[in-house]
C-alpha cells in the first residue's frame, strides 16, 4: 500500500445522509471515484448507480430508527450532509438532532467501529458558536430527541443559525468521547455554495460576501469544492485530525478576524454578538 492510498476509500464502506442533492450528492460522487462502497439516506428517493438507498426523514424519530435498522453492516465513514433552510418545519431536527440520533443509534448497534470517522456539514453561519457555549451546552445536555426539539422551540432556537452552532459545539465537545472509542468527528463550515438549497434562497445566501468575492476574483463555491475537504476529513490521510470545525469559505472569515477586509470584519462581529 502506497502512502497516497490513505487519501482513497478502496475497500471502505461509506454512508451519506442527505446525498440526493447539493454537497451531499457531490460527496457521493467523490466517494465512488475514490473506490468506496456507498450507501445513501435521504427523504427524496433517488436512484444512483452503484449506490444503495434507504429512505430517512430526519424530522421523524421512527423514520430514523427504521433507517438505522436497515443499514446492512458497519460503515467506515459517515457523512452527515442533510440540511434545510429557515421556514422548514422541524429544522432543528433535520439539521442537527436527527443526525445526532442516527449517530447514537449506529453507535449502539456497533455500526461505527474503531477506526471509523464522522464528517458533518455545518456552516460558516455558526462561526460564533463559542460566544454562547453555556447555552449550547445546556441544549446538548438534553439527550432525548423530542425533548431537545421542545427546548429549541421554547427558547426561540428552532432556526438555521442555531442548528449550525449546535453542530459546531457538538463536534468540539464530543470529539474526545468519540476518540476514546476510536472514532474521529469533524465538520466543515462552508461559506456561500451554489447548491439547489442556496439557489432557492439566492438573494440571501449567494449575495453574502459578494463584495469580498469580487475583490479576490472568486465565485460562490461549488458543491464539489466542499465535498473534497469533507471526504478528506474522513479519510485515513486525516487520521490525526479530530474535533475540528474547518471553515471552508475561501478565506472570508479569516479576513474578518484579521480585519483585512472591512465588511468581513463586520460580519464576524455580528456573529459573535448575535447570541
Amino acid at each position: 500500500m502506497g502512502l497516497f492510498d490513505a487519501y482513497g476509500y478502496k475497500g471502505k464502506r461509506a454512508l451519506v445522509v442527505g446525498g440526493a442533492s447539493g454537497m451531499g450528492a457531490a460527496t457521493v460522487d467523490v466517494l465512488l471515484d475514490a473506490g468506496a462502497e456507498v450507501t445513501m439516506m435521504d427523504r427524496a428517493e433517488v436512484s444512483t448507480p452503484r449506490v444503495t438507498f434507504h429512505p430517512v426523514d430526519l424530522a421523524d424519530r421512527g423514520s430514523i430508527e427504521a433507517a438505522a435498522t436497515a443499514l446492512d453492516g458497519p460503515v467506515d465513514a459517515l457523512f452527515s450532509c442533510a440540511g434545510v433552510a429557515d421556514g422548514t418545519p422541524g429544522i432543528e431536527k433535520i439539521n442537527f438532532l436527527g443526525h445526532r440520533l442516527l449517530i447514537e443509534l449506529l453507535l449502539d448497534a456497533g455500526q461505527l467501529p474503531r477506526g471509523s470517522a464522522i464528517g458533518m456539514i455545518s456552516s460558516a453561519a455558526g462561526f460564533g458558536w463559542e460566544q454562547n457555549l453555556e447555552k449550547a451546552n445546556e441544549y446538548l445536555d438534553i439527550a432525548d430527541f423530542d425533548e431537545a426539539a421542545k427546548w429549541a422551540e421554547a427558547n426561540g432556537k428552532a432556526d438555521y443559525l442555531w442548528s449550525k452552532v449546535s453542530i459546531n459545539t457538538y463536534v468540539a465537545r464530543e470529539s474526545i468521547e468519540f476518540l476514546k472509542r476510536g472514532i474521529r468527528l469533524n465538520a466543515i463550515l462552508p461559506g456561500p455554495t451554489d447548491t439547489p438549497l442556496a439557489q432557492a434562497n439566492a438573494s440571501t445566501w449567494l449575495t453574502f460576501g459578494a463584495d469580498y468575492r469580487e475583490a479576490v476574483g472568486t465565485q460562490p463555491s461549488t458543491p464539489l469544492e466542499q465535498a473534497y475537504p469533507l471526504v478528506f476529513l474522513c479519510s485515513d490521510a486525516a487520521s490525526g485530525i479530530t474535533g475540528v470545525t474547518l471553515v471552508s469559505d475561501s478565506g472570508y472569515f479569516a479576513a474578518g478576524v484579521s480585519g483585512s477586509f472591512p465588511t468581513a470584519k463586520e460580519a464576524v462581529g455580528f456573529l459573535r454578538s448575535v447570541f
